[in-house]
């Protein structure tokens, strides 16, 4: 089978990242940081080594992509201690990709209240949010 002849099935990233937003009520930063204030968990999903080069959002809750279903399913036995069908959860990666697949997975284990940010964390930094650097200096 070619690269180019995708079985009848096969569906492209652009299918799947359009279904999993059309179900999110996605959020900008500044809607992000105004529900973490009212009580919602930001979410970051990158891996250690993105965030040690671009820095982190001070106060979110680090959960990488790979253990993130298994952390927040009230159901599981390795879940956190917040985890809930009810919690609201805004998770964030590094540009808004990643996260939304993530997000639409939360929402099919039941956390409704699951979403993700517009533009990850760079649009975050890019809007002068504030950010713990690489070096440990904290940045509006």
């Amino acid at each position: 089978m070619s690269v180019l002849s995708p079985p009848p099935s096969a569906r492209t990233i652009d299918d799947l990242l359009a279904d999993a937003r059309s179900r999110l009520a996605r959020v900008t930063p500044r809607e992000a940081a105004h529900r973490v204030a009212l009580g919602a968990v930001l979410v970051d999903i990158r891996p250690a080594a993105q965030r040690a080069a671009e820095g982190e959002v001070p106060g979110a809750l680090v959960v990488e992509r790979n253990v993130l279903e298994w952390r927040f399913d009230p159901a599981c036995d390795d879940r956190l201690e917040v985890a809930s069908y009810e919690l609201e959860l805004v998770l964030f990666c590094n540009e808004g990709y990643a996260s939304s697949l993530a997000a639409a997975t939360l929402q099919s284990l039941g956390l409704r209240h699951a979403t993700d940010m517009t533009g990850g964390f760079r649009a975050w930094r890019a809007l002068g949010l504030p950010v713990v650097s690489p070096y440990g200096a904290h940045t509006h």
